[in-house]
C-alpha cells in the first residue's frame, strides 16, 4: 500500500485523503493536513514512484486510482478526497472507477483533459544533477539553477532529494516514459454523481472555460470556484484561502 501518514481523530464525518501532484509527496501538504486535522482524521500519501512509496513499472491513472482505493479501504471504505494536479486526476479516476469510495471530491487546479505541456525537461534536469558533487541541499540548488531558473520550482523538486543518500525519491525513468499518460486523461464512460468542487487558481490556466462541458459530463454535480492571486500551486501560495474553501466544501 502507499506510504501514508494519518493525523487527527475519528469523527462522525469520513476521513480526508489528500493526494499530491507530480514530483511531490505527502509532506507538501503537511500544513494543510495539520490544520484540517483539528476536526477530521486526515491522511496524506506518497503516490507510486514518489517519496517513500513503492516504485512500479506503470503510472497510469487507473493504476493510481487502484492504489488510492486500497488506502480508502484501510481508512474505512469511504473518504472525502482532495487531489492536486496529477493527484487530482488520480482522485477523479477513483471517483469514476469506484464512486462508492468517495463522499465529496475536491479537485485542485486540474481538469479531466489532456494537456499539451510536459514536465520532461524537469526530469532531464534532475537526472543531469551530479549527485556526487553535492554535500548539502544548497549545493544541489546552486547546480540545478543552471537548468531551472525558477527558485520555487527548484525548492519544490529538492524536497524529493535525499541528500545524505544522494538519490532522488522519484522514479524518474518511469515518470519520463509515462509523461504522456500523466499529462493526458483516459477516455472514460463512468460518472461521479456526488458533490465535487473544482477549485482553481485565478492566475492559472489549467482549468479553462472550454473544460466545463467535460467536467459537467463526468461530474454532473460539480461546482467551480477560483482562489484570487493564486497560480497552479494554489494550496502553497494561498494556504489559508485554500483551507477555508476546503472546509466550507467538505464540512457542508
Amino acid at each position: 500500500m502507499l506510504a501514508t501518514q494519518i493525523i487527527g481523530s475519528d469523527t462522525a464525518q469520513p476521513p480526508v485523503l489528500i493526494v499530491h501532484g507530480l514530483f511531490g509527496s505527502g509532506r507538501n501538504w503537511g500544513v494543510i493536513a495539520k490544520r484540517l486535522s483539528d476536526s477530521r482524521r486526515v491522511a496524506t500519501v506518497d503516490m507510486r514512484n514518489h517519496g517513500a512509496s513503492h516504485w512500479e513499472e506503470t503510472h497510469s491513472y487507473h493504476d493510481l486510482a487502484a492504489d488510492l482505493a486500497e488506502v480508502v479501504e484501510d481508512l474505512g471504505g469511504t473518504a472525502d478526497v482532495i487531489g492536486h494536479s496529477m493527484g487530482g486526476k488520480g482522485a477523479m479516476m477513483l471517483a469514476l472507477d469506484q464512486p462508492e469510495t468517495i463522499r465529496r471530491l475536491l479537485v485542485a487546479d486540474i481538469a479531466p483533459v489532456t494537456y499539451s505541456h510536459t514536465q520532461v525537461h524537469l526530469v532531464h534536469a534532475m537526472r543531469a544533477l551530479d549527485l556526487g558533487r553535492i554535500a548539502t541541499r544548497a549545493d544541489a540548488d546552486r547546480i540545478l539553477a543552471d537548468a531551472i531558473d525558477e527558485r520555487d520550482v527548484r525548492a519544490f523538486l529538492l524536497q524529493s532529494l535525499d541528500v545524505r543518500a544522494r538519490r532522488w525519491l522519484l522514479n524518474l525513468d518511469v515518470l519520463e516514459r509515462d509523461m504522456e499518460l500523466i499529462t493526458g486523461f483516459p477516455s472514460v464512460s463512468g460518472r461521479f454523481d456526488g458533490p465535487a468542487l473544482f477549485l482553481a487558481g485565478a492566475r492559472s490556466d489549467y482549468v479553462l472555460p472550454q473544460h466545463r462541458a467535460i467536467i459537467k459530463r463526468l461530474f454532473p454535480n460539480a461546482r467551480q470556484a477560483k482562489i484570487p492571486d493564486a497560480g497552479h500551486w494554489l494550496h502553497a501560495e494561498r494556504p489559508r484561502a485554500f483551507e477555508a474553501a476546503a472546509r466550507a466544501f467538505l464540512n457542508h
